[in-house]
């Protein structure tokens, strides 16, 4: 497929309000977004549902018009133009095939519509269809195709018209998990081969990360953090985001005072916090962790280890291992609530059979200091 270049999606003070005609307040869907999506970057927006992000989908693509501020395709203000009249194309979670048509008339439908030649048409088609690895099955029925060959066929429906951005709204919800794997891995080479800007929205966290080169988090119509895969997981601002992007435990701590460090922390401060009866320094934090404060001590489960009872940060007991292959989660009774411990590669290590006396302790660069409120 012939490719246009890259254009980038910027959004400035965007505000979706839902008007109520019952006396009630309005809602706020979206408020005051900004970001911007680089020239062939794919950025998903992440969410639990009703956070507003396929409000903002829905307003890039110009099936929703925003209550205040403007969106941006490239250098164009398409702020209050219709759907047809933006560069976009849109994949839904439903696939919306013909059934009346065979794949390959389904891809180019997109094409008839905009009265390209039969040739043009039909070498196209052969292309997006070979891009998408259903070049064999182009004169198939849509209902004669797995779930996931839908899916690819809606994506090359999706991509022959050949738009400037690619919006994806939750596109492998309907798949089973291992079609979803394979078509995330998809999706990601075909976005990348193409240099094509992409926004995609979900509510799956590992989707998000696996994904995207940038992840938008929302909560209640509002942009959380914008950062890296790597950046959201390591490095949430919140306890909200932490728990949302994976997997999380949470101590909770006496923040007790601020001592010099290597850098390694905010402005090259370190923290020293009390953890019941323990001490520890943490180097890592959100910004404005104060003095003589209550915070969250955040750990990722496969950063802690599990040791003997008074060697670690906090001792409790083996409740339960959950068996997973590549590793073993075991949920650990302390009396902070119940703590999960990821043991990867579990046949080299030590396993703590359930009702065993444990410590749970971790590495200090691997903690990180957050509020402690849900925000």
């Amino acid at each position: 497929m012939s490719t246009k270049n890259s254009v980038s999606v910027t959004l400035q003070g965007v505000t979706k309000r839902f008007k109520n005609t019952k006396g009630r307040p309005d809602v706020i869907a979206v408020h005051e977004s900004d970001f911007v999506v680089a020239p062939g970057e794919l950025v998903t927006l992440l969410g639990p549902s009703g956070c507003g992000k396929t409000t903002t989908l829905r307003m890039i693509a110009g099936f929703e018009l925003p209550s205040s501020g403007k969106i941006f395709i490239g250098n164009e203000d398409v702020t209050m133009l219709p759907p047809n009249a933006r560069d976009t194309a849109t994949v839904f979670q439903s696939y919306g095939l013909f059934p009346h048509m065979t794949v390959a008339e389904n891809v180019a439908y997109g094409l008839k519509l905009r009265k390209k030649s039969s040739d043009e048409i039909e070498k196209k088609v052969q292309e997006t269809l070979a891009l998408v690895g259903l070049a064999h099955l182009a004169d198939r029925a849509p209902g004669r195709l797995s779930g996931g060959q839908q899916q690819r066929v809606a994506l090359a429906r999706s991509l022959i018209v050949e738009p400037s951005v690619l919006l994806l709204d939750e596109p492998l919800s309907n798949l089973d998990a291992l079609l979803r794997e394979q078509m995330r891995v998809e999706i990601r080479r075909i976005q990348k081969s193409l240099g094509i800007t992409a926004v995609y929205v979900t509510h799956d966290r590992i989707e998000a990360r696996s994904l995207a080169d940038r992840v938008i988090v929302m909560k209640d119509g509002e942009i959380q953090q914008i950062g890296t895969p790597q950046e959201i997981y390591e490095d949430p601002v919140s306890t909200f985001v932490a728990g949302f992007v994976g997997k999380v435990v949470l101590f909770p701590v006496d923040v007790l005072d601020k001592s010099p460090a290597d850098g390694a922390g905010s402005a090259g401060q370190s923290w020293n916090c009390k953890l019941g009866n323990r001490q520890l320094t943490v180097s890592r934090s959100a910004a404005k962790i104060e003095p003589n404060s209550k915070a969250m001590l955040m750990a990722r489960p496969e950063s802690l280890r599990l040791t003997e009872p008074g060697t670690g940060l906090v001792d409790g007991r083996v409740k339960m291992n959950v068996y997973l292959g590549h590793s073993i989660e075991s949920f650990i009774e302390t009396p902070f609530g119940e703590m999960l411990v990821q043991i990867d590669d579990p046949a080299s290590k030590k396993v703590y059979a359930e009702g065993s006396a444990v410590a749970i302790t971790a590495d200090s660069e691997r903690l990180r200091l957050l509020f402690a409120t849900n925000q």
